[in-house]
């Protein structure tokens, strides 16, 4: 199973805050505009879903499989031609500040993980780097 990591991201806000927002993603839906659209296209939205398209994997939907108070949020991947599994990892430096990683682990057979690591691992960058700067006491 191949593993990829985000940067670890500081975020101006407090793990529960954080957390509320990342495990309810129908929050998003207010900013969904401002997201950037060129890896990361065709947002969609539920409370216990997140759907999009990475180029050139296609659509993605993460579908959470369990959440963690204040700390995670573990997703599992439908609409892919290989398990996927993505974390969100939230630990709290103090009121005003937490720590976030996201981290992905996906069953590539040989031939496609030369195909989409790049990308994937781009991609994973991007979502940390929208992630951590989201209005969180707003949304």
């Amino acid at each position: 199973m191949a593993e990829f990591t985000s940067e670890v991201k500081a975020i101006a806000h407090d793990s529960q805050t954080i957390f509320e927002v990342l495990s309810d993603f129908s929050k998003l839906e207010k900013i969904k505009d401002k997201i950037p659209q060129d890896k990361i296209s065709d947002f969609s939205f539920d409370k216990d879903y997140c759907a999009f398209s990475i180029s050139p994997i296609g659509k993605i939907k993460f579908v959470v499989v369990e959440r963690e108070a204040n700390k995670t949020v573990k997703f599992a991947a439908e609409q892919v031609p290989f398990e996927t599994n993505l974390w969100i990892q939230l630990k709290e430096k103090d009121a005003e500040s937490t720590y976030m990683k996201l981290t992905v682990k996906a069953d590539l057979n040989p031939f496609i993980k030369p195909m989409v690591s790049k990308p994937l691992q781009e991609a994973l960058e991007k979502m940390a780097n929208i992630l951590s700067t989201l209005p969180y006491n707003e949304l």
